[in-house]
């Protein structure tokens, strides 16, 4: 799908272009979300530039996600999308800034587009030129980041309040604890999923400075700058987070295996217990003919009262030097 977004009344208009036409002269941005060929060559043709494939945005090496060609700027960054669900997604997306136009490429479809383009619909994007658009989308980009952190960072520590409450601690049951194990893990998966998108964009940023130096105006550099400084201390952030996170992780696993090593313990105390009382069961149930107690009337209860005590005994000084 191609959108085209034109300078109309000082904000960004949006409108869809059809798979057949043209692409409109004038427009700020053009956004292809899953394009098809014809959308990429159209949009190529109409700016003069090769646009990057699918097998090109999702090259890992520096040189193939930042680089400039014929006075075009081509940015490859990963963007968060589907943070709050059950699978979390982080994306190439490719920023290409010519002159007089922006285009983005993209296969998903990340909360901070769609708050982009909604905000153009209602008419408070007053970016003027293609270098404004590509920071307002940043601005929105990690704007989104930073709510997803702060939602991380409340679940973190309802996570760890649960987990070391001392009450709740002693009531915990293994099911829960491997709960809570899953929870971890799906937050340390969309961390490092944002720590990942962090640092292609903050990537990003550095070559943009030195790539559009000398041909834009000063308040668009300090606007690069500012935008460097909040994914630093995003970065930061996560770091934290990603701290936290794996210590949480080690107390779960250690309470779980604390609650096996328990269930071992008991298992282990019962056996010892009943060994005793088994085996002098097994002595007074033997059928030889000569035993002297098999014709004492208090042979039986002498041997039942042995085993109680047999049993009795051991679980006394088990109890007594702490082991239950």
């Amino acid at each position: 799908m191609l959108t085209s977004y034109r300078l109309e009344n000082g904000s960004l208009k949006a409108a869809t272009v059809p798979e057949a036409a043209a692409v409109p002269p004038g427009a700020l941005w053009l956004d292809l979300y899953a394009p098809t060929d014809a959308e990429r060559t159209a949009v190529a043709h109409a700016l003069g530039i090769d646009l990057p494939t699918r097998a090109d945005m999702v090259e890992i090496e520096i040189s193939s996600r930042l680089f400039k060609r014929d006075d075009a700027i081509f940015m490859t960054a990963l963007v968060l999308a589907n943070s709050e669900s059950d699978q979390p997604l982080a994306d190439v997306v490719t920023f290409v800034l010519t002159s007089k136009t922006l285009v983005t490429i993209r296969y998903i479809d990340p909360q901070p587009f769609r708050t982009f383009h909604a905000r153009c619909e209602r008419g408070t994007v007053p970016a003027a030129s293609a270098e404004g658009i590509l920071l307002g989308l940043l601005d929105v980009i990690i704007d989104r980041i930073a709510d997803v952190l702060e939602h991380i960072g409340a679940d973190v520590e309802r996570l760890s309040h649960q987990i070391f409450n001392s009450k709740a601690t002693q009531s915990q049951t293994s099911h829960e604890l491997q709960e809570i194990l899953r929870l971890l893990g799906r937050t340390n998966d969309i961390t490092g999923k944002m720590r990942e998108s962090l640092l292609t964009i903050q990537r990003m940023l550095s070559f943009l400075t030195q790539a559009i130096e000398g041909r834009v105006s000063k308040d668009v550099r300090a606007h690069i700058k500012t935008l460097n400084r909040d994914v630093q201390s995003l970065q930061d952030h996560s770091n934290y987070l990603s701290g936290k996170l794996s210590y949480l992780l080690d107390a779960t696993l250690g309470l779980i295996n604390i609650d096996q090593n328990n269930i071992i313990k008991i298992m282990s105390v019962a056996a010892i217990v009943f060994l005793p009382p088994t085996l002098i069961a097994s002595i007074e149930g033997m059928n030889f003919k000569f035993m002297p107690e098999l014709e004492s009337p208090l042979g039986y209860p002498i041997s039942v009262l042995l085993m109680i005590a047999s049993a009795v005994v051991p679980y006394l000084w088990f109890k007594r030097r702490g082991w239950l």
